[in-house]
């Protein structure tokens, strides 16, 4: 095995792929002037297109269905009250993340009529 470095160690943890020394220990200067790798967001939050998107996910929940609620043209405050609305109109929890309302459970009808009475373009979004 040629190119079988190591990338992942449970005694130190992540590694730098330049020295190959543990992240906390790594002396490579792309290491300290890139600082934490940000990860892409996962949900479309881009507010050009008007357009509401509601969809069911499971990914990375044992299976459990959630709706999102993703391009509502909202400040973080008012997105907070909105969701509180959504909510308790489908009687269940849920959080804000990134932009995103996330609604436990499968309510994408409900919360597609809601969110059109509210006066916003919204569609049902994925599979």
């Amino acid at each position: 095995m040629e190119n079988s470095r190591l990338v992942y160690s449970t005694e130190t943890g992540p590694t730098c792929p330049k020295c190959e020394k543990p992240e906390s220990k790594c002396t490579c200067k792309k290491n300290r002037s890139s600082g934490p790798k940000k990860h892409p967001k996962k949900h479309s939050t881009d507010r050009g297109d008007g357009v509401v998107r509601i969809q069911r996910e499971t990914k990375g929940r044992k299976g459990k269905a959630v709706t999102v609620v993703a391009g509502l043209p909202l400040e973080d405050n008012e997105l907070q009250d909105f969701a509180k609305a959504l909510k308790s109109r489908c009687g269940a929890g849920g959080s804000v993340k990134e932009g995103v309302i996330l609604i436990q459970g499968d309510h994408r009808e409900t919360l597609l009529e809601e969110i059109k009475k509210q006066g916003y373009t919204a569609k049902l979004s994925g599979g």
